[in-house]
This record gives structure tokens, C-alpha cells and sequence, in this order.
């Protein structure tokens, strides 16, 4: 039976994404299992070998996602959303006498979900082999476990944030998505299989070679060029010895569908609080996070909102409803820090309270405008209130929308080396004061990664800001820094991404998705332009000598 549907206007929702773009496709399927993700493929196939041409597939999740990347250009949908289920689990030994837990999932589970069934120790467990068993029952019986990627969006799909290599605020401490993954299955665009075991393959002269579960053996030419060292998802991660599991982590939806992923968990701390300071000077904030860096051993996220998301905030307050009970700002307070605190004992909590306490009152700013949350309600409202900021702006942007639906906002997502904080802070506010761009900025500053989001009030307005992101991804990539630190690149960001690397850094990644996808149908719009895919494809083909591989269609 196929599980192929026309995309009728019923389904209008998955032409969308959280970045308010939208696209179009024609077909649409929701798969079950990795054998329904290969009949798809199939029968896909079937059809383009009927008509002559190939058809583009959209891989979605949750369409959390903020660079366009599960937007179709054209061609089919494939969401995975019902892919949502537990497959295994895995324990073992850490050398040291304690045990290691791994959760074996499909792509479409949500994390909030996640969250839940860890915390919980709710995992269903049906149809769990012998060895998954032993493992929950060590899962059950053990101290609690978390899995700490931790987007904004609780709403992500476990898939879609491999497929970005998603972070959050936590990745100050614990890192993005990527070292967390042990193990992926993954359907090529031939319905071919990967099974890939983080250890396993490894590059080596520049190639990964790797082996689908049918037999066919594979060359990935590995990409030459550096990435930066900062929170970094630009594009296809390459490096010596690289893992072939890191290949796929934020890969953007272009190289297969991602159906099958391993995920290590960790111990969970025995003691969290929260500490949001309060700054009268931007420059106050600056200096303390470069000196906290240095003295607060136990944060595990250090996050910014600036003077405009602070009265975003308060507006919200006295005028929503819904955010009625977000707590008043300390007056003459121009900026926040919020430092999260893991530590193993409620006396390591104090010591690093109090060194919080000092670096402020050394930067000149009153160490009792702070909030502190030790209690799991004062941690919710923390978190409500740090949330509360993109959602605010969100709903100023619709709003704005009903008078010229032309706009949207226009959020940045550049990273930069710790020496460099001062100096891109300094561009961010020179040049937005210059263009007379309205802006809020908040986001993960211990990485020193700002979301620097450009509020349009009409189209020259986004005009005006479009510029100006294209000159900060020149500045960002000068000072050693990354286009996209957590978003991926999708289609919003492939522009900045050949700023970034360069136009031969553009045509070697081109080449590792045709080693994998030779048709080029995967992902169609993200990554790259396609005049870069079109030529990498026809490259692929005149070289194989079998002129059966067809030319995708050309999308903008």
C-alpha cells in the first residue's frame, strides 16, 4: 500500500517552519518504521523512472527549526513525526566502576517527552530485547539520568536536533548535540541502509568509507577545509580522524534520513539553582561573564537578554495575560545574566553563590540584585522567564505582520573565540545604531553566542537588516568565528555559509552529499545554491560513466 498523499491544503501546516517561511510540495508522508521510510524512497523512484525526472524530499521532525531547513522546495514531504517511538537500550562499564546508559530512539520522539520518561524512569519498555531489558532494569534500579541538550524549544524532535546538531543553553558546560549520539541507522536516498557505531569508522586519507547493510561500499571524500573552535554548526563537520557518526549530526536533512539514533545519558546533578544578575551597564556584563568563565567551575549555561528584551518582557507583562506573572525587573536594571549552577553538594552551591556574588560587586554592580532559585517552582519561573523572551518577540513580529506580512524577524546565530566577545559586541551595536535598526538581543553568551534578533517595523527595514547580517558573517568569519552556532544552515544561511569557508569548501561538501545521495535529492535548498549541486551532480554522473543519474530540478 503506498504511503504516498497528495499535499491537499489540509496539510498547509508542513510547508512551514518556527523561521515563518513557507514552501511547496506536492506529496506528503508520515512513515512508521525505517522499512516505510525505504518503500517511500521506492516508490518515489518508480515514479521518476516513469516521468524522466527526480523528486525532491523534504525530511521534517517538529519544523522547530529556525533556518528553513525542513521548508520544501518542491517535490515530496517526508515528516517523521510518528516515528516516535523506544527502541533499546544499552549499559555498560566506564572503567570506573559505574555504568554508562544509552537510549536507543526513533527520530520523531519529542524531547519534552524525553525529558519526562528519564525523570520519570517512565521509558516504555515493549518489545525491548534481552539485553535492552537488563539495561532498564539497571536504569530503573540506578541514580537518575538526563540527556542535557536543551533547545528552546522543548517541542524538538530528537532527529531534527541531531540533524542541526542542536545545543541550547547548556552547551556551556556539556556541548551541543553531537558528542551525545553513539550510534545512528540511516536510509540513504537508494533505500540502502547505514548502520554507523560511534568508534567504528573512522577517516582516513581524507575519506570515510563506509558499508550499507546490503553490501555496497561507499567513498565519502571528507571536506579539507578548518572549521572554527567555537560552538560551530556550519555545514558538514570534517576534521583528521573524524567520525563517520559526526558526518551525519548536522547534516542538515541532505545526506540521508536520519531513522534510528543512539544517545548517551548522563548522571544527573544532585544539586541545580539558578542565579539571574542584574546590570546597570552592558559593559558590567560583559566583564563579568570573561572573569566567571575563569572562576565558576560548576555552570553549566550563562545566558544574556539585553536592555530591549528586558522591556520587551516587562510590556508583555502589563498587557498579556498569559505572561502576567513574570517577575518585575530590579529598576534601573539595563541587562541580565543567568548562570545555572550543577554542583554535587548544596555547600559546593554556596561557595560558587558567593564567588558569583564577588565578580559582581569587582565589576562594579550590587551583588543583591540577583534572583536565586534553588526550589524546582523558583527554577520554573526562571525558566518561564527566559523563554518568555523569543516567544514575546515572536508575537510582536505576527503582529507587525498583519500590516506588512512581507517581514519577519530577522535573528542572527554567530559565535565567536572568548577573546572576541567585547569586539563583536561592540560591531553588533555600532553597526544596528547605524542602520537605525530596532533589536533585542539575548542567547548564550558563556559560548559567546548572541542571538542578535533585527525587529523590522516595515520592508526597508528588512531590507536594511538583511545587509547588515551579511556583513556580520564577513566580521564573524574574521575573527575566527562561525555563521550558524545551533540553527544549522538550511536555506537561510547557505549564503553566509560560502562567506564562512569559501566557494571550494562549498564544492567539497557538495561532493561528500553526491558520494551519498548521487541524484542529489535530499535536502534540495540547504547547504547549497543550485548551481552548486547541479554541477557536483552532473560531475557525478559523467564520471561514473552509466548516464543514468538525472540532474535534480533547479530550486531557489
Amino acid at each position: 500500500m503506498t504511503k504516498i498523499q497528495q499535499l491537499t491544503p489540509e496539510f498547509g501546516e508542513y510547508l512551514k517552519d518556527e523561521s515563518r517561511s513557507c514552501g511547496h510540495a506536492d506529496t506528503i508522508s508520515f512513515p512508521r518504521t525505517t522499512d516505510d521510510v525505504r518503500q517511500v524512497l521506492a516508490e518515489l523512484a518508480s515514479l521518476d523512472e516513469e516521468r524522466g525526472a527526480c523528486t525532491p524530499v523534504c525530511v521534517q521532525g517538529g519544523r522547530t527549526g529556525l533556518a528553513a531547513g525542513a521548508v520544501p522546495a518542491s517535490g515530496h514531504v517526508m515528516n517523521l513525526s510518528k516515528m516516535n517511538a523506544y527502541l533499546g537500550m544499552r549499559a555498560c562499564d566506564d572503567g570506573r566502576g559505574a555504568t554508562r546508559l544509552f537510549v536507543r530512539v526513533q527520530p520523531g520522539l519529542v524531547l519534552s517527552q524525553l525529558r519526562s520518561d528519564l525523570a520519570d524512569k517512565n521509558i516504555p519498555c515493549t518489545g525491548f530485547d534481552d539485553a535492552s531489558m537488563a539495561a532498564w532494569q539497571a536504569f530503573q534500579e540506578g541514580p537518575e539520568v538526563f540527556f542535557p541538550t536543551d533547545p528552546t524549544e522543548v517541542s524538538a524532535t530528537i532527529g531534527g536536533m541531531v540533524a542541526c546538531n542542536a545545543s541550547g543553553a547548556r552547551s556551556y558546560r556539556y556541548g551541543a548535540v553531537r558528542p551525545h549520539v553513539s550510534a545512528l541507522r540511516i536510509v540513504l536516498a537508494d533505500g540502502q541502509t547505514l548502520a554507523l557505531t560511534r568508534g567504528q569508522v573512522k577517516e582516513h586519507d581524507g575519506v570515510l568509507s563506509l558499508t550499507t547493510e546490503q553490501g555496497s561500499h561507499i567513498e565519502v571524500p571528507v571536506p579539507t577545509y578548518t572549521m572554527p573552535s567555537v560552538k560551530n554548526a556550519s555545514g558538514y563537520y570534517a576534521a583528521p580522524g573524524m567520525d563517520a557518526v559526526d558526518l551525519f549530526v548536522g547534516s542538515d536533512g541532505t545526506l540521508g534520513v536520519i531513522c534510528e539514533i543512539e544517545l548517551e545519558l548522563l548522571a544527573a546533578p544532585a544539586v541545580t539553582w539558578g542565579v539571574s544578575c542584574f546590570f546597570e551597564q552592558e559593559q558590567q556584563a560583559m566583564d563579568f561573564t570573561c572573569a566567571a568563565r575563569e572562576r565558576i567551575t560548576c555552570a553549566s549555561a550563562m545566558e544574556f537578554f539585553d536592555e530591549a528584551a528586558l522591556a520587551i518582557l516587562a510590556h508583555q507583562r502589563t498587557t498579556s495575560r498569559a505572561f502576567a506573572t513574570l517577575p518585575v525587573t530590579p529598576e534601573g536594571a539595563r541587562c541580565c545574566i543567568f548562570v545555572e549552577l550543577v554542583c554535587q553538594s548544596e555547600d559546593k552551591a554556596y561557595e560558587e553563590l558567593w564567588e558569583i556574588a564577588d565578580l559582581m560587586e569587582q565589576v562594579g554592580a550590587d551583588e543583591s540584585r540577583t534572583w536565586v532559585a534553588r526550589t524546582d517552582l523558583d527554577r520554573e519561573a526562571q525558566r518561564f522567564f527566559r523563554h518568555a523572551v523569543p516567544e514575546s518577540v515572536n508575537m510582536l513580529i505576527d503582529e507587525r505582520r498583519k500590516t506588512d506580512p512581507t517581514i519577519t524577524k530577522l535573528g542572527s546565530d554567530m559565535s565567536v573565540p572568548d577573546a572576541c566577545l567585547h569586539e563583536v559586541v561592540q560591531m553588533y551595536r555600532a553597526t544596528l545604531a547605524e542602520a537605525g535598526l530596532e533589536s533585542a538581543v539575548w542567547g548564550h553568551i558563556g559560548n559567546n553566542h548572541l542571538h542578535v534578533n533585527v525587529l523590522p517595523r516595515d520592508a526597508a527595514d528588512y531590507a536594511r537588516g538583511k545587509e547588515l547580517f551579511k556583513s556580520w558573517a564577513g566580521e564573524v568569519t574574521r575573527m575566527g568565528g562561525a555563521v550558524s552556532a545551533e540553527h544549522g544552515v538550511g536555506k537561510i544561511k547557505r549564503d553566509f555559509l560560502e562567506v564562512m569557508y569559501g566557494t571550494q569548501a562549498i564544492h567539497e561538501m557538495a561532493r561528500a552529499k553526491i558520494a551519498l545521495d548521487p541524484r542529489g535529492i535530499l535536502g534540495q535548498g540547504n547547504l547549497f545554491g543550485p548551481d552548486v549541486l547541479d554541477a557536483e551532480v552532473a560531475a557525478h554522473a559523467a564520471a561514473a560513466h552509466d548516464g543514468q543519474d538525472c540532474a535534480p530540478e533547479r530550486q531557489e
